[in-house]
């Protein structure tokens, strides 16, 4: 049975989970070099990103998660995109997503530049945290970045993740952070 999709809210951005909609935006925004920097460093063209949506739409509902397109409130403007979604360690996804269920969820995102350095990132990693923490029965939550991503490492500490090492995760080795559930309780009980 299809799982629905569920659209967040945080003080500044909606999350939509990704559809034809968003493919202006997200393309413009994967198309950029320093927007794909650390993640492989190939720009999308506009063919990828529109399977990209394509397959996000599977993992929603096969999974009940996946990528949401991080709408500006006031501007209506693609700002960036985030997931929860299961870890993998190949570079490629399998044909089977239900194979993944059961692997560690994944918090993740990116930003387009016109964004950067205003919070958002911290904002939308605490909604799809609380998403993820309430929706399903995990005991951690994961992050990877590549190395030298030290921007996404700071926001991995805002939301009180540590850093557990690095470990081979998409075909490659990224710093893999983590928090557990019973750390997240206590970040949002201010304990």
């Amino acid at each position: 049975m299809p799982r629905l999709a569920t659209t967040l809210h945080t003080q500044r951005l909606r999350l939509e989970p990704f559809d034809a909609r968003h493919l202006d935006g997200l393309n413009a925004m994967n198309r950029m070099p320093e927007v794909v920097r650390f993640l492989g460093g190939q720009p999308e063209t506009r063919d990828q990103t529109a399977s990209v949506i394509t397959r996000v739409q599977r993992c929603w509902a096969t999974w009940g998660t996946s990528w949401w397109a991080f709408i500006e409130t006031s501007s209506g403007q693609v700002a960036g995109a985030g997931c929860i979604q299961y870890l993998r360690r190949d570079a490629a996804a399998p044909e089977d997503l239900e194979s993944l269920v059961g692997k560690p969820l994944e918090i993740g995102w990116r930003l387009h530049p016109d964004f950067w350095r205003q919070g958002l990132a911290s904002e939308a990693a605490r909604g799809m945290a609380a998403f993820a923490f309430e929706r399903f029965p995990i005991p951690e939550l994961l992050a990877v970045r590549h190395p030298d991503n030290v921007e996404s490492g700071r926001v991995m500490d805002r939301l009180g993740m540590h850093q557990r090492g690095l470990e081979p995760w998409y075909g490659t080795t990224v710093a893999t952070h983590v928090i557990s559930r019973a750390e997240w309780l206590r970040t949002r009980s201010g304990a």
